[in-house]
C-alpha cells in the first residue's frame, strides 16, 4: 500500500474503509533462501535491502514475539554519528545519511526530525577531547561545529551555565542529528519488505539451529522446521542466548538500559542535549513528552525494567545540567535489553558455522545504526563479503587485539 496526501484525503472523505495492514500474517513455508532471526529494526532492515538492493526475496523474518517487541520500541530516538574512531565513524556517518532518505524510500512517515545534537562539555580537556571528535568527524565528510558559550546560551538559554560544580564551557554541535520516531521505524521497513514479498512470522520463537557437517541449513521454531540456504541472527540482547543454543559464546553481556518519558510539555528541546558531567541525554517528542536516559544498570539481566538507583541518578543528572526538568511529571519509564560487548563496538560477521552469519554487540548504540546495519548485513548475506564500513566488525577482532574502544573503558562491557 502507497500513502500520499491523495490517499488520505480519500480515505477521509470515504469514512476511512480502504486501510490495510502494513504487512500480511503468513504461515511459515518449509524452506527459505534466507532466514532473518529477530524482527527488531535490524532484522526488518536486513530483509528490506536484501529485497531491495540485491533482489533477494525469499526471505524469512521470524521473531519470537510481536513485531518491533524489543529495543526498538523501548529507545530513546536519537541519530547521529558524532563518533571518533576510524572503524566507527564512516559507519555511522553512512547510516546518517540512509536515516535523511529514509521516508522517501519507505513511503511512511517515520518522522526523521534532523534538529541537531549538542554535546555539552564542561572543562578545558573535554573540550579538547571534543575538538579532536569534531575534527575526526569532519574528515570523515560528517558536519560538526564548536560552540562556545555565548553562542549555546541563545540555542539552549535553560541550561544551568552558574552550575558550580559542573560550569558550562561550550558544546560539540552535530546539526544533522536528530530524533526519529523508533517504532514507526520498524513498521516502515516491515510494510516495504512485506510488500516485496518477504514472510515476517510473529511468535516464532527460535528453539534451535539445524546443523549438520559443520553448516547450518535451518531452524527449529515453535511453529515446526524451516529449512533456508542462510541463517542471520540479529536479536540484540538475546544474542547470547539465542547463540548459545548452537554452542557459540560471545563476548557479550546483556545489561538493561532504562528509557524515560515526561508528561507532555509545549516545544522546549530545540534537538537533543547530553550532559558531558554526568550520563543523561535528553530529547523532546512529537507528543510533547521529554524523552531521555542515561547509564545502564550495571548488571546482568534479560528483563526489560530497571531498578530505581538508575533512575535516581539519572533525574540527578538532568536536574544538574538543566534545573527546571525538576518541575516535570516522569510519565513512564521502560527498559530494553543491551547486548554490551567487551570493546563497546558491534559485529556484522560470519561464523565459523558455515551459512550461519551474526549481527549483535551495539551495546546503546543500535537505534541509530539501524540502517547502515541492516545495509551491511544484508550486504554480507548476499555477498559473503563485509561492506566496507564494517570491515572491522568481526567477531575474532580480540584474537588479533584489533579493539575497537571509543569510549576507552577497557574489556569490562557495563562501562561502555
Amino acid at each position: 500500500m502507497k500513502y500520499s496526501g491523495f490517499k488520505v484525503l480519500w480515505e477521509g472523505l470515504s469514512g476511512n474503509k480502504g486501510w490495510k495492514p502494513l504487512w500480511r500474517k503468513p504461515a511459515p513455508k518449509k524452506s527459505y533462501d534466507i532466514i532473518i532471526v529477530g524482527g527488531g529494526g535490524h532484522g526488518l532492515a536486513t530483509a528490506y535491502y536484501l529485497s531491495n538492493k540485491f533482489n533477494i526475496t525469499n526471505i524469512a523474518v521470524v521473531e519470537k514475539g510481536w513485531l518491533g517487541s524489543g529495543n526498538v520500541g523501548r529507545n530513546t530516538t536519537i541519530i547521529r554519528s558524532n563518533y571518533l574512531l576510524p572503524q566507527n565513524q564512516p559507519f555511522y556517518e553512512f547510516s546518517l545519511k540512509l536515516w535523511e532518505n529514509l521516508e522517501q524510500e519507505l513511503n511512511y512517515n517515520s518522522m526523521v526530525s534532523q534538529r541537531g545534537v549538542l554535546n555539552i562539555f564542561h572543562s578545558d580537556s573535554q573540550r579538547d577531547a571534543f575538538v579532536r571528535r569534531g575534527n575526526a568527524m569532519l574528515m570523515s565528510g560528517a558536519d560538526a561545529s564548536l560552540l562556545e558559550v555565548d553562542a549555546l546560551k541563545k540555542l539552549v538559554p535553560f541550561l544551568d551555565f552558574q552550575n558550580s560544580r559542573f560550569p558550562i564551557k561550550g558544546a560539540l554541535w552535530q546539526p544533522r542529528g536528530g530524533t526519529v520516531r523508533h517504532d514507526a521505524v520498524a513498521w516502515g521497513y516491515a510494510k516495504e519488505a512485506d510488500s516485496r514479498g518477504v514472510d515476517i512470522i510473529e511468535n516464532c520463537e527460535v528453539t534451535n539451529f539445524l546443523v549438520k557437517n559443520g553448516r547450518c541449513y535451518g531452524v527449529e521454531t515453535a511453529k515446526g522446521i524451516i529449512k533456508s540456504k542462510k541463517v542471520g541472527v540479529c536479536v540484540a540482547g538475546s544474542s547470547s542466548e539465542v547463540m548459545g543454543k548452537i554452542g557459540i559464546n560471545l563476548p557479550i553481556e546483556s545489561h538493561v538500559l532504562q528509557a524515560f518519558v515526561s508528561e507532555g510539555l509545549k516545544p522546549l528541546i530545540p534537538g537533543v542535549i547530553t550532559f558531558g558531567a554526568g550520563h543523561f541525554y535528553v530529547s523532546q517528542s512529537n507528543k510533547g513528552g521529554l524523552v531521555f536516559g542515561g547509564d545502564i544498570d550495571g548488571y546482568n539481566s534479560y528483563a526489560q525494567r530497571g531498578n530505581l538507583p538508575v533512575i535516581e541518578d539519572v533525574c540527578e543528572g538532568g536536574v544538574a545540567l538543566m534545573p527546571m526538568i525538576g518541575r516535570a511529571r516522569l510519565l513512564r519509564a521502560w527498559g530494553g535489553i543491551m547486548d554490551m560487548s567487551m570493546d563497546g563496538s558491534p559485529f556484522i560477521d560470519k561464523t565459523d558455522i558455515k551459512g550461519l552469519f551474526f549481527n549483535g554487540g551495539w551495546c546503546y548504540g543500535g537505534f541509530k545504526a539501524t540502517p547502515a546495519s541492516g545495509y551491511c548485513y544484508a550486504h554480507l548475506l548476499a555477498t559473503g563479503r563485509p561492506h566496507i564500513t564494517a570491515e572491522s566488525f568481526l567477531l575474532k577482532r580480540f584474537e588479533k587485539g584489533l579493539i575497537i574502544d571509543e569510549k576507552g573503558q577497557g574489556n569490562q562491557p557495563n562501562l561502555h
